[in-house]
């Protein structure tokens, strides 16, 4: 029988890169295949193949479908195929109706208007396909993101689709809504439907695929039944090396305190209630203080507003280096040693129209200055400084941002806040959406930090993770301190029960 999908000897050029060099991969019917790589291994560009948005003509090697060559041109020509790609950024009209979005741009009709009770009916059983049990009525923007996601399966399966790409689906889910998703998706299998499940979680590959491929550097590395392979077979292939240690966590002797919070208390603004109720802890030079908790549960907004950047303080103070640290002031933090890497980087971390050189010095002009100009000159050496030690994959400073990968835009991103100077890093899940690779050298980054006598908060949605890199660990629940521990003390049932509020304040 031939693969439902296959690609032959790929290779695709963009000017002065080859992102794809003679790929070949194939995917059989009613087969849950993952693709996994690093940032810039070539995962992209290959779906865009696959899906038309890289049109027939722009590559060399060849796509077949059902065993015969297939040249889409555009996504709609791969779609007519059956071949749906849900992207971690969903395409979804939050203004719109459940109905509304899953039939966008296809509505049904009776004569020149849309048969709205059609519509309806209709959408109530694609929503039944996925196991949605809502209202078709419903706005998408009251939709959690878990069942955003649902709603864009739906949209996808409703278009009779045998082939459903995901590319990192699960990044911004919830454990349960993870879940969720798995069972969904093994469920489609069971009907025929085949899936390319693109991921760096590999609890998740390894739960939900029948063959891994691995790509590195733009090339096919090796294709395994998922039973034949490992873990850390997988990682070995992704990166070129064995790994010894996914969490190199070097600890050091704590010393003074350079952040002090007491019985912080705070609200998103005057008139509306507290979502942050009497945290105190602290972290001493040296020290990486790990805080978690589920979705929801104030970690985010405990980091932003210490920062400045979020909500009206209610009672409690921040002291930073010994001295109180006032809210609502960001360049004031800035100014005193703190510096914040946001959970979104995209939105709050980078400009990305714009270079690397402009997005890695933005936070630091006023300690470039010579008078009332920038100096240009030591803005570029400290640019190439950083950009060097980083090992931010780009050719240049004046290689714009938008272009890089998920991992070296994060790069940038942390490149930015050290180049303040800071005493105190906050990193808010700075491991969400890169790779295998990407992240060790986020935790070197974290130990080289550390060793220079620098204070970080981490927070994190990985409970290995954070056992891993965290000398201690603070659990929120529902913005109060759920439970502290040490590193020794720390283990998963204990971290989730402190998340859940099921844990005295200490351990």
């Amino acid at each position: 029988m031939p693969a439902l999908l296959e690609a032959c000897a790929i290779t695709k050029r963009f000017p002065g890169v080859t992102a794809l060099r003679e790929v070949s991969f194939d995917l059989q019917p009613g087969e849950i295949h993952a693709l996994c790589g690093e940032n810039g291994a070539g995962k992209s560009t290959l779906i865009k193949l696959l899906s038309g948005l890289h049109p027939h003509g722009s590559y060399e090697g060849e796509l077949r479908l059902d065993g015969r060559p297939a040249a889409f041109r555009t996504i709609a020509d791969a779609q007519r195929h059956g071949i749906a790609v849900i992207y971690q950024e969903l395409a979804l009209v939050p203004e719109l109706s459940i109905a509304e979005n899953l039939f966008l741009g296809c509505e049904p009709r009776r004569g020149a208007l849309i048969d709205w009770e059609k519509l309806y009916t209709d959408a109530r059983g694609v929503l039944a396909s996925v196991g949605l049990d809502l209202s078709a009525e419903t706005p998408v923007g009251r939709l959690g993101v878990g069942q955003q996601q649902l709603v864009e399966i739906a949209k996808a399966l409703g278009k009779q689709t045998r082939i459903l790409i995901l590319d990192e689906p699960t990044a911004a889910l919830a454990e349960r809504e993870v879940d969720t998703l798995l069972e969904l998706l093994r469920g489609l299998r069971a009907h025929g439907i085949a899936c390319i499940y693109i991921s760096h979680k590999l609890d998740e590959v390894f739960a939900v695929a029948d063959r891994i491929t691995v790509l590195r550097d733009g090339a096919t590395i090796s294709t395994h039944p998922t039973a034949a392979t490992s873990k850390t077979g997988v990682i070995r292939d992704m990166v070129g090396r064995e790994i010894q240690d996914l969490f190199p966590r070097v600890a050091h002797h704590p010393g003074e305190v350079l952040l002090r919070v007491d019985a912080l208390r705070a609200a998103p603004s005057r008139d509306a209630a507290e979502q942050l109720h009497g945290i105190s802890f602290e972290v001493r030079a040296g020290e990486v203080l790990g805080i978690g908790g589920l979705m929801g549960a104030g970690r985010t907004e405990l980091l932003m507003h210490i920062f400045g950047a979020w909500g009206e303080r209610r009672g409690g103070t921040v002291d930073l280096g010994g001295r109180p640290l006032p809210a609502g002031d960001p360049v004031g933090a800035l100014a005193r040693g703190l510096a914040l890497v946001s959970e979104d980087r995209k939105r709050y971390g980078l400009v990305l129209e714009r270079d690397i050189g402009f997005n890695l010095s933005l936070s630091s002009l006023g300690r470039l200055r010579r008078g009332l100009l920038v100096d240009e000159e030591a803005e570029v050496r400290a640019n190439q400084r950083f950009f060097a030690s980083l090992r931010v994959k780009a050719a240049s400073l004046e290689t714009v941002v938008g272009t890089l990968s998920g991992g070296n835009q994060q790069k940038v991103v942390i490149g930015k806040a050290l180049m303040t100077e800071p005493r105190v890093v906050f990193l808010d899940e700075p491991t969400r959406g890169i790779d295998v690779g990407a992240k060790l050298e986020v935790y070197e980054l974290v130990n080289r930090l550390t060793a220079e006598g620098k204070a970080v908060v981490l927070v994190s949605s990985e409970l290995p993770e954070l056992m891993g890199m965290s000398d201690r660990i603070l659990m929120l629940h529902e913005g109060a301190v759920g439970g502290e521990f040490t590193r020794d003390a720390a283990t998963p049932e204990r971290l989730l029960a402190a998340a859940m509020g099921r844990t005295p304040a200490a351990a």
